[in-house]
């Protein structure tokens, strides 16, 4: 697993939790920007009872690290969330071995507005969702699909709920 800087928990967990589960050993590189989180994590693994070889935390550069476990050999499925550039190596690194691999690359994650919500509740979540992480995680919310009915009054809730964040 390959994960990123913005949600090292949630990232690499989302991944790792079914890996684990299903019997497999994991090998977590974290972002070189956040590997604490996740040699936190290897600890907890540790002192839960998880036996020892069976998570291994891997701090390193991408380039280097990363780019070595995409390309190994015994390494049968890779992970990857990140940058556009990095997935494409990743990828390649998996398909000169046939190896599985999925990648999130981020993406433009859409959200439909229906008639029948609370505008005014459906506007705070549509702006958690859009604003969290400063709009640096791969599901930020950044399209919205707004049910023509309820259309105005919605901008209007949204735009009072952006109005109200505190920058900084």
């Amino acid at each position: 697993i390959l994960s990123s800087f913005n949600h090292p928990m949630m990232i690499g967990s989302k991944s790792l939790a079914p890996a684990l589960a299903t019997g497999n050993s994991v090998v977590l590189k974290p972002s070189e920007l956040t590997p604490l989180t996740s040699l936190f994590l290897g600890r907890i693994a540790l002192d839960a009872g998880i036996p020892p070889g069976v998570l291994n935390v891997v701090p390193g550069i991408g380039s280097v690290a990363g780019a070595r476990l995409a390309g190994h050999p015994d390494v049968g499925k890779i992970t990857f969330t990140g940058g556009t550039a990095a997935g494409r190596a990743v990828s390649r690194a998996a398909a000169e071995r046939f190896a599985k691999v999925t990648v999130e690359l981020g993406g433009k994650t859409p959200v439909l507005v229906f008639d029948d919500v609370d505008v005014e509740e459906a506007a705070k979540g549509v702006a958690f969702g859009a604003f969290v992480a400063a709009g640096q995680t791969c599901i930020c919310g950044n399209r919205l699909l707004v049910q023509r009915s309820i259309h105005d009054a919605f901008v209007e809730a949204l735009v009072a709920v952006a109005r109200s964040i505190r920058i900084g």
